[in-house]
């Protein structure tokens, strides 16, 4: 019964420990791996993912589905135009047919060198949102170092972007009756929230006041793919 009750306390403690370490990472790529399958495919392109009752265009309108929402691929048709669609599962109740080039499916082979194309083609926060992708969906792709160089110049970009808007719409002698510091409310900006949801973080400048990306992809390169060319492009920098 003892040592029962030992293995039941060091499971119990165990489970506790991961929920925690979870918890704590905060990152949304550990999140979205578990909930990925072979039959998993994430919406990257929202102005494509209509969501049809038939695979062609004149089909009834079900709904849009947002970047990032994770599917379940059931088939495959292609329309009487030539198009692609694949019938998905959104919920449990919510099936229908989506347009192939709406989403990219980690099992299906070229769509990380169809996503980077994308993401190049794509500016300011859409670039950031779809690299985040990228980097959630796949975490073994060679284009990885490439994502990580995109990512890093446009949150930077993003960071001065955010100085400026911060800075105009913080009002520094009203701030200053509140006794907080000026670096918090800077920091808790709203304007940062939709970057947090992607999991970028800024640092914040007092002297200067202005925000500076904290580098993480930068890092990431440096230390996984250091002999890549993005690598060395970031260290020319430094």
């Amino acid at each position: 019964m003892h040592t029962s009750r030992s293995q039941y306390q060091s499971l119990a403690q165990f489970l506790f420990i991961t929920l925690f370490l979870i918890l704590l990472s905060g990152q949304s790529g550990w999140a979205q791996a578990r909930r990925l399958s072979s039959r998993s495919a994430i919406v990257v392109d929202e102005r494509l993912a209509v969501l049809r009752a038939a695979p062609q265009f004149s089909a009834p309108f079900l709904r849009r589905i947002g970047r990032g929402r994770i599917v379940t691929l059931l088939e495959t048709q292609r329309g009487r135009d030539g198009v692609v669609f694949y019938r998905v599962a959104v919920t449990r109740r919510t099936r229908g047919w989506l347009q192939r080039e709406a989403i990219v499916a980690p099992s299906r082979a070229g769509d990380d060198a169809r996503l980077l194309g994308l993401i190049k083609a794509s500016r300011d926060f859409d670039r950031l949102g779809r690299a985040r992708i990228f980097l959630d969906v796949f975490p073994r792709s060679p284009h990885r170092p490439a994502i990580l160089l995109i990512l890093g110049e446009e949150a930077e970009k993003a960071a001065l972007k955010l100085s400026h808007e911060a800075a105009r719409r913080l009002d520094t002698e009203e701030l200053s009756a509140t006794g907080a510091s000026l670096a918090s409310y800077f920091l808790n900006y709203r304007g940062l929230d939709r970057y947090r949801r992607q999991g970028i973080v800024f640092t914040f400048d007092p002297r200067t006041r202005k925000f500076h990306y904290d580098g993480a992809a930068w890092r990431e390169l440096n230390r996984r793919y250091r002999g890549s060319v993005e690598a060395s492009v970031i260290r020319q920098r430094e």
